[in-house]
């Protein structure tokens, strides 16, 4: 089953789709922006169905034939664009996949639907191949792009597409999200859902990940005796940060939430809204030894630690330099 109701936190969303259906004013194209796991695919997938479902009403009815096609990923007026090459969408699969079969009517719904994921990763020529058919689409055609990264596609693609970006759902509707339908304790789900950002994808990731749960243990124990620890100690800890290159993001993330919790402790003297709140007396004690300068000179150098990252900068040294940056603000 799939409806618009199942989209969660994007109401801004779902309300125009559901407009556009309700008053026939469907574009022919749209973008789809938002983080990587946020539920982009999702959400094209309900507008398509809802699109060509045959009982003709804003909500996809999930019983007819066409719904039933979608739902298994086969009907034959829904197109997803594929490509060979992981890294790159090229003009051929563009020219093969859309512009030489676009032409060519609905088989069975009044619109025939292309959805397009990582849009971002079309080359400078397969924008320009897609540009030609944008400018000029068949009546009944819909082109759904999909992208976690907007500014890779060309101002032209854009200007033609009416752009719908996701935003982070509420940490609320997230935790209740996590409870509801993947069946966690209260505090799990609340401690996934602050590291999700509003990411519903993400958030069922780190639900069902033992993973997560061993990265975070190990940011904590470390978090827990830094301001102990030598030079020598700091380099080991690295060495074992390597383990965790593919997840790193989510260890920086386990600490740029502990210090938010001590800051908050800090402010507040209150427990009761720490994300982390099984580890109340570190958290005291952590707030204790940083002043609130020192706390946002730690916040800030996570900030830079992610940008270095994401440039490629040497990983031993950024995480050297956030290391002792968080040592030098926690010894006071």
């Amino acid at each position: 089953m799939a409806g618009f109701a199942d989209i969660i936190g994007q109401k801004m969303i779902v309300d125009h789709m559901k407009n556009v259906i309700e008053n026939d004013q469907v574009s022919h194209a749209y973008i789809i922006s938002g983080e990587r796991y946020a539920g982009k695919e999702f959400i094209a997938n309900v507008f398509a169905m809802a699109l060509l479902c045959e009982e003709g009403g804003v909500e996809p009815c999930n019983e007819c034939h066409s719904c039933k096609q979608a739902l298994g990923r086969n009907n034959p007026d829904i197109i997803y664009l594929s490509h060979e090459k992981p890294n790159v969408i090229s003009v051929d699969d563009i020219r093969e996949q859309v512009s030489a079969t676009i032409s060519v009517k609905p088989y069975a719904a009044k619109r025939k639907i292309y959805i397009i994921s990582e849009a971002e990763k079309m080359n400078n020529n397969a924008q320009n191949a897609l540009l030609k058919t944008l400018e000029e689409p068949p009546e009944y055609a819909v082109l759904i792009l999909l992208t976690d990264n907007l500014g890779a596609l060309l101002p032209t693609i854009q200007s033609r597409c009416v752009v719908l970006s996701m935003k982070p759902a509420d940490d609320r509707l997230v935790k209740k999200f996590l409870m509801d339908e993947v069946g966690i304790p209260d505090y799990r789900a609340e401690i996934c859902a602050a590291f999700a950002r509003g990411n519903i994808g993400k958030a069922k990731i780190l639900a069902r990940s033992e993973e997560f749960d061993k990265i975070k243990d190990d940011a904590i124990a470390m978090l827990k005796h830094i301001h102990e620890m030598d030079i020598s100690e700091l380099n080991q800890t690295i060495k074992q940060m390597n383990e965790y290159k593919l997840e790193i993001s989510d260890f920086l993330d386990i600490i740029a939430v502990w210090y938010r919790d001590a800051l908050l402790f800090k402010a507040t003297n209150d427990a009761n809204h720490l994300i982390f709140r099984d580890e109340f007396q570190n958290i005291k004690r952590t707030a204790s030894r940083s002043t609130y300068e020192g706390i946002e000179n730690i916040l800030k150098a996570l900030d830079s630690a992610k940008k270095r990252i994401g440039a490629n900068v040497n990983f031993d040294l950024t995480m050297e330099l956030l290391l002792l940056s968080i040592k030098e603000n926690t010894d006071n």
